[in-house]
């Protein structure tokens, strides 16, 4: 398949290199000619954006601001066109023009960024979600399926909607508590005795900020619901701890169920199951929080998460 990859970053470059290493005839595109000049040497490059529109995919990774502007580039094509960015009901929007169109999010990344940073195995085992709507051609949505899952992606099937409301519990809010822990540790003494909780628990906040402005500029509504849930178990933990001496065990309960959360992630694959292709069960399969392994000519091979037995 000939695969035209446009935003050769961390997450464009990766794509790249994994659709290649895949045996996929890939060509690259990025407005900075110095990131160009770098892709060239592993893959054929173009300046000219209308070298991309005879691809049989275009594969557009830039950032959710920049969306409207890369559709307009590729006005011409004909082929399928599918995105990277971690908002989708404004990616598909920005594409609502281009006939065909299955939006697309990748759950893998660095706190690095650029090119430099790519690699091929970036998304092996890894999360790809592919939008379901309605109006999605299901035939486009199983290409793209059989495309992620050759370079060794979990494609999991949801509607734009319920992925925007997941992305914003499970990264977008990740990102602005990173932030947030940084900013209230930013004293010397804190800041030498930092080690290991704090390195973790602030990672993403190293991540180049228009990443985070584009999930606030693009997620902003579902992100203000998802942090007044933080903000309603966060005063939970504040009323706990002021009533202590009173209930000491309140706070170590509440510490401790989320503790056992935490410890089953990630949930362990069941058994291999095989998924009918209709619209229904492949996202029925996603909201379990199930993903497609591969995909045959008559059947999806899927798995969700094994339901653990209560003690």
């Amino acid at each position: 398949m000939r695969v035209a990859v446009t935003g050769l970053g961390l997450i464009g470059g990766s794509a790249a290199f994994a659709l290649a290493d895949a045996g996929h005839e890939v060509v690259g595109h990025d407005p900075d000619p110095a990131v160009r000049e770098a892709a060239a040497a592993h893959f054929p490059v173009t300046a000219d954006p209308a070298g991309l529109l005879d691809a049989d995919v275009a594969v557009v990774a830039a950032p959710v601001k920049h969306l409207a502007a890369v559709a307009a580039t590729l006005a011409g094509f004909r082929g399928l066109v599918t995105d990277t960015a971690s908002v989708k009901a404004d990616a598909a929007r920005a594409f609502a023009a281009q006939p065909r169109f299955v939006g697309g999010h990748p759950m893998a990344g660095k706190e690095t960024a650029g090119f430099a940073s790519a690699e091929p195995g970036l998304f092996r085992g890894r999360v790809w979600v592919l939008c379901l709507e309605a109006d999605t051609n299901l035939d486009d949505w199983l290409l793209l399926a059989r495309l992620w899952t050759s370079i060794g992606a979990r494609v999991v099937p949801a509607r734009a909607d319920d992925h925007d409301a997941a992305a914003a519990r499970i990264s977008h809010l990740e990102h602005l508590v990173a932030a947030a822990l940084v900013l209230v540790a930013d004293d010397p003494l804190s800041r030498t005795l930092a080690a290991g909780s704090f390195r973790d628990g602030t990672r993403v906040a190293a991540s180049p900020t228009a990443l985070f402005a584009g999930m606030v500029e693009g997620n902003r509504g579902m992100l203000e619901l998802a942090l007044d849930d933080l903000g309603e178990e966060l005063g939970t933990a504040h009323q706990h701890l002021a009533e202590y001496r009173q209930d000491p065990e309140r706070i170590a309960a509440w510490f401790d169920r989320a503790r056992a959360k935490r410890a089953a992630w990630p949930p362990e694959p069941g058994d291999a199951e095989r998924v009918p292709l209709t619209r229904e069960a492949l996202l029925e399969l996603g909201a379990a929080g199930g993903w497609v392994e591969a995909v045959e000519s008559e059947v999806a091979i899927g798995r969700r998460p094994r339901v653990q037995s209560t003690p």
